[in-house]
């Protein structure tokens, strides 16, 4: 479709001007709602249940939207990664619980992180640099072995790579989906202003899956099929940090760049600009070793919250959803070991609070 627009200017820069544009809008939303999963699986008792229904809302959002676009014959996933027919399935698990334990031990997955840096969050800068290292270690470096030897244990799917290829279809599985994260939501308490910017947020990402699969579709100049997401274009943007006389940016450079912007504006406009840091060694090390999780999880796991689950779920694959399942269930595992402080041999203590945790 992106010839027939008529445009200067080569689709693959298009792509950048359309990841930032993604982005401003994501980073405002997400700092308005502080839009995170870690808060929903680990968050206080009074903010869990809204927390997940803000992103259940987008969740089912996206999946509605996306499979309407694939229903209309604008996208399909067939050859997408998300689909293919060997599974991962150690990977992603291992993956998955790894991203989902990083992100508690950091107070946020890696869209949060990159919103709070906007806001002044010094933690978060640390975050994210040694996220962005160890993901592009984990790609390209010297960790890329261990994801090739995890990749290489694979469950073979056949056609079965989505919700799609079961009984019913893909309208059905989406629906029934959709209404049970909606009905989710509805019962969650979180806030109608709330809600309603978690259905802004799922249709962006539908518009990622649309804009780089659809509208900037070009033959002869093909830009990669991708959506929100923050793993690979974290890594990407570090890399086009380094050496971006020789490495073109790219969709997911926009989409950080935006992402910062968009968070920045907010946060300005609300007055939320704080600078915060470390407040201990021990807070340091707790925070750079969630980030080398995450930053392993997230790529073993084909994905982060936002990338897997949020933009890989309403694809309906199979990868996808047992990337968030994952992501889950590291989360509250490493939340329930870290909320309790087992009492010393034979002091007769019973346990404790959980360890005091820094404001996100």
């Amino acid at each position: 479709m992106y010839e027939s627009l008529g445009l200067s200017m080569p689709a693959p820069q298009a792509a950048v001007l359309f990841g930032l544009g993604l982005g401003v809008l994501f980073g405002a939303l997400a700092q308005i709602t502080r839009f995170c999963l870690r808060r929903a699986v680990a968050g206080d008792d009074a903010e869990r249940r809204p927390a997940g229904g803000v992103w259940a809302l987008a969740l089912a959002t996206a999946i509605l939207a996306v499979q309407a676009a694939v229903a209309g014959g604008w996208i399909a996933f067939d050859d997408h990664r998300f689909l293919a027919a060997d599974l991962p399935v150690l990977a992603i698990v291992l993956g998955g619980l790894a991203f989902g334990a990083g992100m508690v031990l950091t107070r946020g997955c890696v869209s949060r992180q990159t919103v709070l840096l906007a806001s002044g969050n010094l933690r978060s800068l640390t975050v994210l640099l040694v996220f962005a290292v160890v993901a592009h270690a984990t790609l390209k470096g010297v960790l890329a072995p261990l994801r090739t030897s995890l990749g290489s244990v694979t469950l073979p799917l056949g056609d079965a790579t989505s919700l799609a290829a079961l009984p019913g279809g893909a309208v059905v599985w989406a629906v029934a989906l959709a209404a049970a994260l909606i009905l989710f939501a509805l019962r969650s308490g979180a806030r109608p202003r709330d809600l309603g910017l978690a259905v802004v947020i799922g249709a962006l990402a539908a518009a990622g899956w649309v804009g780089t699969g659809y509208v900037l579709f070009d033959e002869f100049d093909p830009v990669a099929m991708e959506s929100l997401s923050f793993t690979l274009p974290a890594a990407e943007t570090i890399f086009w940090t380094l050496a971006s006389s020789a490495v073109p940016a790219t969709f997911g450079v926009g989409l950080i760049g935006g992402t910062v912007l968009g968070a920045f504006l907010a946060a300005a406009a609300r007055r939320e600009i704080a600078v915060q840091s470390f407040e201990s060694p021990r807070q340091t090390g707790r925070y750079l070793t969630g980030a080398v999780l995450m930053g392993v999880g997230g790529v073993l796991a084909g994905g982060c919250t936002v990338g897997a689950g949020l933009s890989g779920v309403p694809t309906l694959s199979i990868a996808a959803i047992l990337a968030l399942v994952s992501i889950i269930a590291g989360g509250a595992a490493i939340n329930r070991a870290l909320g309790v402080t087992r009492p010393t041999a034979g002091s007769g203590a019973q346990a404790g609070t959980p360890e005091a945790l820094p404001a996100e």
